[in-house]
């Protein structure tokens, strides 16, 4: 049987990037090309560590058929949303399937560039049932159903086991609330050594950290589409972050970007929050470390700000063998993805996540599958990037002592109502 040819290259730079493991090297191509010429194009930004992870499933599935063949390719982290910009307005050949971040979806599926995947999947066998609610219905946008979920990547903590046992901590048994949370930061912090409790960044990833802190405390980053950044939950959780800082002095004033991963890995920062895709860099440093939920530390409930890889398709893709080829594919990654949570990624297939057991003795992947139940994702609203860089700046200056935490919220919320109203 000739094979159809879902036609990519693949490039990955092994290089760790701090956005889910996506920064990267230039974009290369091979020039692959099927026995009857047809191509389906395959895009991800996974030129970090997790680029390999995928290659080796794409040629798994190549190797399980001979129906089909997928050929991959990676576009940079960094070059990645402009070059699909260039490509799903014409500019540059588009892919016929691509993975795309959570937190994009809205922006492209408003402006009808997304195919909506209800009918295929329907057609496919593809079942939400197979998946993570939590990731399933993020892809759900005004009643459509824009992808088929890869993964969660929750912000988890990370904790250093010696200096837990040497401060008379238990390293098994880390902290599970605010309370225990600072109490455990004060033990660990001996500002003689250089070394601190818990290192507060001040720059990335606080994307990830003061949205969980607010999410936990009851708030949200977005009300009736209107900012609410300087809601009091919002101005209770940074004040809250700060003073990690400047009052409790757990942490280090004025860090530099990565600062807190520099003295993780040079045992200094006890305790640590970041994604999942910080696992393999922590293994090549032989670092003695536990893995954890993020504690409440907020005050009314479990929460944790996520983001997420989803599969998802152009609308110009109408070619039914495509489409076929395509889903076909998809459905096999949906129970063959143990490679890609040996980058430390937790799939959102139940097959993976609930019932495999070698995923279940794995380290840290079943600790961000525990989070998928109560994982919250950005507000679902065009240009939330553009929206919330206000935000990101002013949490920057309440947390460099710059600024009072409610005068740099409302501030944020000034400016992101201004972005709105033009």
């Amino acid at each position: 049987m000739k094979k159809k040819w879902i036609g990519i290259a693949m490039t990955a730079a092994l290089t760790l990037g701090s956005l889910a493991g996506c920064a990267g090297a230039k974009e290369e191509t091979t020039n692959t090309e099927g026995a009857n010429g047809n191509k389906i194009t395959y895009w991800a930004p996974f030129s970090g560590a997790d680029g390999p992870r995928m290659k080796t499933i794409v040629e798994n599935y190549n190797k399980s058929q001979d129906q089909y063949e997928v050929d991959f390719q990676v576009v940079p982290q960094s070059d990645y949303y402009k070059t699909v910009d260039l490509a799903l307005s014409g500019q540059k050949n588009a892919p016929d399937v691509l993975v795309m971040h959570t937190d994009q979806m809205k922006n492209y599926a408003d402006k009808n560039l997304l195919k909506d995947l209800s009918d295929t999947i329907e057609k496919t066998g593809v079942k939400a049932e197979d998946y993570s609610e939590t990731a399933w219905n993020a892809g759900n946008i005004n009643d459509k159903q824009y992808s088929i979920p890869l993964d969660i990547h929750p912000l988890v903590m990370y904790y250093n086991k010696d200096l837990f046992e040497a401060a008379g901590l238990d390293p098994e048994n880390p902290p599970t609330n605010r309370e225990e949370f600072v109490a455990a930061a004060k033990k660990l912090t001996d500002s003689s050594k250089n070394q601190y409790g818990f290192v507060v960044p001040t720059l990335w990833p606080n994307q990830f950290i003061f949205p969980t802190i607010l999410f936990q405390n009851g708030g949200e980053l977005m009300n009736d589409g209107k900012p609410t950044y300087n809601s009091p939950e919002a101005v209770e959780a940074l004040t809250f972050y700060s003073d990690l800082i400047h009052k409790e002095k757990v942490s280090p004033k004025n860090v530099q970007q990565d600062g807190e991963v520099t003295l993780f890995l040079q045992g200094k920062n006890a305790m640590h929050l970041n994604g999942p895709w910080m696992m393999e860099q922590w293994d090549k440093a032989g670092i003695n470390y536990g893995v954890a939920p993020v504690p409440q530390l907020g005050t009314k409930q479990q929460a944790v700000y996520a983001n997420g890889h989803n599969f998802v398709i152009p609308a110009s893709v109408k070619d039914a063998e495509k489409l076929e080829g395509i889903t076909d594919f998809l459905k096999f990654v949906a129970g063959n993805t143990m490679e890609w949570a040996k980058s430390g990624q937790a799939p959102t297939s139940k097959a993976i996540y609930e019932q495999n057991e070698e995923f279940k003795q794995m380290k840290q992947q079943p600790i961000v599958a525990s989070e998928f139940e109560y994982a919250k994702f950005a507000p679902v609203i065009a240009n939330w990037g553009q929206l919330s860089e206000p935000l990101w700046a002013e949490v920057n200056l309440a947390l460099l002592g710059q600024k009072d935490p409610k005068k740099a919220l409302d501030d944020a919320n000034k400016k992101a109502e201004q972005l709105l109203n033009k």
